[in-house]
């Protein structure tokens, strides 16, 4: 029986190179160059890692080691300099050391034992028991090492991570760690590979479909063995049975018909799982689950359709971090992100730009989204190729995968050579699976992007004034905004920009003729039914891509601790379908007494009618994804819109001066999905009230917090340009909220989480923890 056991805790850390000479002797150059390579220095077997020691006769070392838990994200965990490259976020990429010390039973000296990492930011090496047994050259690359031959039964194990973080791949805050879930993965010498099984359906007509069941086979032992492999999906069972030589490798397929699934849709996302079980003279040998779907789809010259259903691309780019933990992303975190965008009535995610978290890739399958799963390198090489595999083996499982882009603002994109490559990647990718839609995003004029020619789908980065001359050039081939409307915005700040405080203006505009507003891009997009649809720029705010003092973009409709900006609502206006009204700014506004104040409505309703007080500032006819917008003075009154459909009232919103801040106040934003298992995070609110228990919005006050034993405050943020570490307990609060990252311990029960401030009244609450599944 296969076993996939979570190993993320305790694990040994230490920040930074760890110096250690090369011995000066023959003995030392004779045995380093044997099997166990690593006879001193970090990787060394015997090295000693406590994170404290009062033992007696041990070989005390200079170094710190502390003891962490997994994921992990050192580098966030520092104080910004404005030394450091502001594209990946003024923080010092130091290299690292991780260690942990496991055992086996005598029992799994018969099986094959695999460490599976998600992700370690940026380049690793593994040792096991002083062994090199594998190397990875990306940060967002999953990645398997075989252990079997060179673990202990009898004594203790020692697995070292090197990783290092000063070899760069993005242009974008990076992180350094292993900041996603590790793996200990037990099975018979006969198993599944890594990502062997694919389930590929296709649809015959009148309700049938065929589904084609294919898993690789690997045998790692000295016999041939004889394998009956079993598929089931919701009842039905395939069976293939082949035979795999000794340390050999073989496939199995088999196909089977089903009639009237449940299809997934964006509206109706039926996840199916399907069980691969392998057996050997009747014995369980290794078992895998996949998710699958039922759905058609096409893209053409006339959109793109799911299902016969013509649907638009209603999505976000998204970066896989968040502001409080770095790249060290919580799966219940995941989920939220997700759960935020259908809110705000995106329908497509675009993995920007490179392989997103496993926990995501599953969240998105089940909350119905057209998925762009993206590859980090251009590149042709084998590591980059082997890169490429990874990414197609992991995701053609995915329902919500439906376009694959190989790269992303190439300047090779403009040469032969460019050509060149992507033709070598897509067959590549479509040797493992050519069931989607090829892509890449393009910024260069389409006169000179020769490989456009090679893609299904031209996705553009931007530049509106060259969709006609990629029409005139490729008259056949659809388009797609891969990249659009990155106007920045802070949320709260509603004066004029102010580069120098790193603040923009939230209200929509052009930042220049690349970056046009959100108005003016999804009224061009839906201008033409050859545009698909588009991926905005971006879903939430990202660390790196930067102006000191601010620490993150700014182009996003959420921003870096997850809170909502006026941009969430303008896009919800251009997306969703219930009714909604939104308007800006708030009425805080003492700078402004004596003036005229823009009150900007984002609404999808037909009429907008604004109100001072009782008296009506009039009503007006809001054109397909209009802003409406007034002048009003700013006096004492509150401020009313309402939104009409066919002359009656659908929605409603209100601002008012508040009064002085009185007492602190906390919310749950995750609520019922936060269970205790040591890495999900409860994240929390912190707003201040007046004494008529309204929201101040300009409220600023120094904001401490604690929780009881079932949590640990981990991280707190509320200003963009706030250069505090971000894990630290306080926050000095910016335009009225603070968000706050719990993080639970492994006892169910009730976190409570406090919050007090000088001159202000505390708060309490509490948020129930369920047990871990």
């Amino acid at each position: 029986m296969s076993e996939k056991i979570l190993f993320n805790d305790d694990w040994r850390f230490h920040r930074g190179e760890i110096e250690a000479d090369f011995p000066p002797y023959k003995g030392a150059g004779y045995m380093v160059a044997k099997t166990e390579s690593q006879l001193y220095g970090p990787a060394a077997y015997a090295y000693n890692d406590r994170a404290d020691d009062y033992r007696t006769r041990a070989v005390y070392t200079s170094e710190k080691w502390e003891k962490v838990n997994l994921p992990h994200d050192y580098v966030l965990l520092q104080t910004p300099e404005e030394k450091y490259n502001n594209t990946l976020g003024f923080f010092k990429y130091e290299n690292a050391w991780y260690r942990k010390h496991f055992k086996l039973d005598e029992s799994d000296k018969a099986k094959r034992l695999a460490l599976y990492f998600e992700g370690v930011a940026t380049h690793s090496e593994i040792f096991v028991n002083g062994v090199s047994v594998g190397r990875n050259f990306s940060g967002y690359t999953s990645f398997e090492v075989d252990i079997t031959d060179f673990v202990y039964f009898d004594k203790e194990n020692v697995v070292a991570v090197h990783v290092i973080t000063n070899r760069h791949e993005a242009w974008w805050y990076e992180g350094g760690g292993i900041c996603r879930n590790v793996w200990l993965k037990k099975t018979a010498p006969l198993h599944v590979p890594l990502f062997g099984v694919y389930v590929r359906p296709e649809y015959l007509g009148e309700n049938k479909w065929e589904v084609r069941f294919e898993t690789e086979l690997a045998n790692d032992s000295v016999n041939k063995a004889d394998a009956e492999v079993r598929f089931t999906l919701d009842g039905t069972t395939a069976t293939a049975n082949v035979r795999v030589d000794p340390y050999g490798k073989t496939k199995a397929v088999v196909s089977s018909t089903i009639e009237s699934p449940k299809l997934w849709d964006i509206d109706s996302p039926n996840v199916y799982k399907v069980l691969c079980e392998v057996f050997a003279d009747g014995v369980l040998c290794d078992s895998v689950t996949v998710n699958t779907g039922f759905r058609t789809f096409e893209a053409t010259k006339k959109g793109f359709f799911l299902n016969g259903r013509k649907v638009t691309i209603k999505g976000a780019n998204v970066h896989e971090d968040f502001g409080l933990t770095g790249r060290a992303v919580p799966e219940n975190i995941h989920r939220y992100k997700i759960k935020m965008l259908r809110e705000m009535g995106a329908n497509a995610y675009r993995c920007s730009h490179y392989p997103h978290n496993e926990a995501a890739m599953d969240a998105l399958d089940e909350n119905g989204f057209i998925v762009m799963s993206e590859i980090r390198h251009y590149n042709s090489s084998p590591e980059c190729l082997s890169q490429l595999e990874m990414l197609v083996r992991r995701d053609r499982n995915h329902p919500s995968v439906f376009f694959y882009s190989l790269g992303n603002e190439e300047p090779r994109h403009k040469y032969e050579e460019g050509v060149r490559m992507i033709r070598r990647m897509r067959a590549l990718a479509e040797s493992l699976d050519d069931t989607r839609i090829i892509t890449t995003a393009f910024n260069a004029p389409p006169e000179k992007a020769v490989v456009m020619g090679e893609v299904d789908v031209i996705g553009m980065n931007y530049n509106m004034d060259m969709y006609d001359t990629a029409r005139e050039l490729y008259p056949d081939k659809p388009l797609l905004a891969t990249e659009f409307a990155a106007t920045s915005t802070t949320r709260g700040w509603y004066k004029e920009d102010s580069p120098a405080r790193g603040y923009m203006s939230a209200y929509d505009k052009d930042t220049d003729a690349l970056y046009r507003s959100r108005e003016y891009c999804w009224k061009f997009l839906t201008s033409s039914e050859d545009i698909l649809g588009g991926y905005i720029w971006d879903g939430f705010e990202h660390r790196g891509e930067s102006y000191w003092p601010r620490l993150c973009s700014q182009a996003a409709s959420i921003d870096l601790f997850l809170r909502k900006k006026d941009a969430f609502f303008q896009n919800k206006s251009q997306w969703a379908n219930e009714p909604m009204i939104h308007m800006l700014p708030h009425w805080n506004l003492p700078e402004k007494e004596g003036t005229l104040i823009r009150v900007c409505v984002y609404t999808n309703c037909e009429e907008a009618e604004l109100f001072l007080g009782e008296e009506s500032l009039g009503k007006k006819t809001v054109g397909k994804y209009d802003v409406v917008e007034w002048q009003v003075p700013y006096v004492d009154k509150r401020v009313t819109v309402k939104g009409y459909v066919g002359g009656r009232e659908v929605a409603s919103t209100f601002t008012e001066k508040t009064g002085k801040a009185h007492r602190l106040c906390l919310e749950v934003d995750n609520g019922g999905d936060i269970t205790a298992n040591g890495r999900d995070i409860a994240l929390v609110s912190c707003y201040v009230l007046d004494e008529q228990e309204r929201k101040v919005p300009d409220a600023s006050p120094t904001v401490y917090f604690t929780s009881n034993t079932l949590g640990t405050v981990v991280g707190t943020g509320s200003d963009v340009c706030d250069h505090e570490r971000v894990d630290l307990p306080y926050r000095r609060m910016r335009a009225g909220v603070i968000a706050v990252a719990v993080k639970t311990k492994k006892e169910a029960g009730k976190l409570k989480v406090y919050a007090e401030s000088d001159g202000l009244i505390g708060d309490a609450i509490e948020i129930n923890i369920t047990e871990d599944k």
